[in-house]
């Protein structure tokens, strides 16, 4: 199967860098993907397809499009899956699953749309197999994916089955981790060279960026611990797949850089948090190219001597967090409300952590939420404790808070926009000038 028509989705703001990432991936020109809202257009063949779910680190999803037409009404929607040679793709053996989304879409009700576009796939594999596929909306072998605009429908088969964020070496986390997807885009904004700058996550939770960061360094493509939905479809080749397995494994890095000097650090203030990057790490194969520990961010000094980069998503509004010694008073106001830090963990043991993670809940509210002092504070600790022991350093900070460098008293030389999830968020850079010295000197 050559020429294939793929979509891949991404969060907004993701797009340009997923299409650089998409034409690294399949070794071609940089225009050869094409950036859209809300993901990449790329043509490219079936052994492709497999390559980009097993390398690509910024898309959701790998879509394969088999339709686009105008429509008016239900029927049309209809009779456009019915027109589509599904039998080419999946058998009734397998189990089905239809998603929709929409957008501008005249249509009443997407539950009915979505339920004409699965009658036309199994009325179809009813009239040209002589029996038709069972629905199972949890743990389907194939997923269709359908899309509304105000005009068109568009019919997408699923390669990827799980969303690509699920890596497959997450099992330790909290209640809100930062999918991987979106550490990764934040990795790329920043231009970090693996090969041979530093990057150090001093809020790291779970350990999220670290790992995808680590994962970088060693050239562990992001799919290699997981399946995927296209084993279930009828073009899968298993021994092209296992080409493809034995090239990604051959490409690995097993030393922690170049150099030979890891390169990857990250901390955190709850020891427990810092355990659950341990194992995450262990499972991502990436121990011996990352160093963890524990520690307060307000605290940590450079990890190491060269200069480099500092990434973090920092608590905010919802995202309950530990603010390090900033966040004590906010956490006796607290009361026992401890939900995490700053991947937004919530805390089952919440006195014992609380003596050690100075819980903070108030700090970072959304634009236009009320201020808290204490959020205030620790931000504007954080910058001195930066501006004393970081200068030199790049800093990079993902927020909702669009008044976050007022807060911290510095200037943002970039503002990259991002979504986590539902919320629009700024990744901010700021380039860390020791205290008592200007740019330049």
């Amino acid at each position: 199967m050559n020429n294939l028509q793929l979509f891949l989705p991404c969060p907004a703001g993701v797009e340009e860098m997923l299409a650089v990432e998409v034409a690294k991936v399949l070794n071609e020109p940089a225009d050869v993907a094409k950036a859209v809202r809300g993901g990449v257009r790329v043509e490219a063949s079936w052994r492709e397809v497999m390559q980009l779910n097993l390398h690509i680190r910024l898309a959701q999803r790998v879509l394969v499009q088999l339709a686009d037409q105008p429509y008016h009404v239900e029927d049309d929607i209809y009779e456009a899956a019915n027109d589509v040679a599904w039998e080419a793709w999946f058998t009734p053996r397998e189990t089905l699953r239809v998603d929709i989304t929409a957008q501008h879409s005249p249509l009443k009700s997407l539950n009915f749309a979505a339920l004409r576009v699965k009658d036309g796939v199994v009325d179809r594999l009813r009239s040209t197999c002589g029996t038709r596929p069972d629905i199972d909306t949890s743990h389907p072998h194939v997923r269709v994916h359908v899309h509304l605009d105000a005009t068109h429908v568009t019919l997408y088969i699923d390669t990827s089955g799980e969303p690509l964020f699920k890596r497959g070496w997450r099992e330790d986390k909290g209640d809100a981790p930062l999918k991987e997807t979106l550490a990764a885009a934040m990795i790329a904004a920043t231009g970090w060279d693996a090969r041979t700058m530093p990057l150090y996550d001093p809020c790291c939770g779970s350990g999220t960026v670290a790992i995808e960061a680590a994962q970088i360094a060693c050239n562990i493509p992001s799919g290699l611990q997981r399946r995927f939905g296209f084993s279930n479809l009828l073009p899968f080749q298993s021994h092209v797949w296992d080409g493809l397995l034995d090239q990604a494994h051959a490409g690995v890095i097993s030393g922690p850089s170049a150099s030979g000097e890891i390169l990857v650090f990250g901390s955190d203030v709850s020891h427990r948090m810092v355990d659950f990057a341990d194992r995450n790490a262990h499972r991502a194969g990436v121990t011996h190219a990352l160093h963890l520990r524990g520690g307060d961010a307000l605290q940590r000094t450079p990890p190491t001597e060269a200069m480099g980069i500092l990434l973090l998503n920092p608590p905010y509004g919802e995202r309950i967090a530990a603010a390090g010694v900033a966040g004590e008073r906010a956490a006796d106001r607290a009361e026992g409300r401890a939900e995490g830090r700053s991947d937004g963990r919530r805390q089952p043991n919440r006195h014992a952590d609380r003596q050690q993670e100075h819980v903070w809940r108030e700090a970072a509210q959304v634009d236009g939420g009320e201020d808290s002092g204490e959020g205030d504070a620790f931000f504007d600790r954080l910058a001195t404790h930066w501006k004393q022991h970081f200068g030199g350093w790049q800093a990079w900070l993902l927020t909702p808070d669009m008044k976050l460098p007022g807060k911290m008293r510095m200037k943002a030389s970039r503002r990259v926009p991002m979504w986590n999830g539902p919320i629009e968020c700024r990744l901010f850079r700021f380039d860390l000038t020791a205290m008592g010295k200007r740019h330049g000197e």
